[in-house]
């Protein structure tokens, strides 16, 4: 049962740092239309997966991804962590997008519903992420995955903290005290 098929995959990727600075002198929009075109390396998750950022504007990133059976889990249809992956990161970077130079999020948590089953011949993926509300800590985004002629095949909310830069504290506030400027 341990047969080898012949198939293999390889992924090249970039440095990681070298956008994570770029990330961190930008505002979000400008650091993803940057990358769009090829002026900042695609993160390696992109490269590993498969996918490709297709579309950029203020509070939307669509991702595009072509499954195959590199993708496929033990019961031969695509891992639904596929799908996971391509909701949760168009979630976070539509928010990114709406996030001034020097701010920073991640994903706190996300629910997803798999709609239908995803297969090598399904086609390209589309992966839509907005922001439904942007606040000072905490953020909210969704995100669609359909087939090219708009079939949903997922749908996804998520949950996200943003990392505002920390503010001097004025003199006399300390870090940590209840108002104190940079309290987390």
């Amino acid at each position: 049962m341990n047969e080898t098929s012949g198939r293999t995959l390889t992924v090249a990727w970039q440095d990681p740092m070298m956008g994570a600075k770029v990330a961190r002198g930008t505002s979000g929009l400008e650091f993803w239309r940057a990358m769009q075109k090829g002026e900042v390396p695609l993160p390696p998750i992109c490269e590993l997966v498969g996918f490709e950022l297709a579309e950029v504007d203020e509070g939307r990133v669509v991702f595009e991804c072509v499954p195959g059976e590199q993708h496929y889990n033990a019961i031969g249809v695509v891992h639904g962590g596929l799908a996971c992956t391509l909701l949760d990161s168009a979630m976070g970077c539509a928010l990114h997008t709406m996030l001034p130079a020097g701010t920073g999020f991640t994903t706190l948590e996300f629910k997803t519903n798999l709609l239908r089953p995803i297969v090598a011949d399904t086609g390209t993926l589309r992966c839509e992420g907005r922001p439904i509300h942007v606040g000072g800590r905490v953020a909210l985004a969704e995100a669609n995955l359909t087939d090219e002629s708009g079939i949903l095949y997922a749908h996804a909310t998520s949950t996200l903290m943003v990392f505002r830069p920390r503010k001097e504290a004025p003199k006399g506030d300390a870090e940590g005290e209840p108002g104190a400027v940079g309290t987390p």
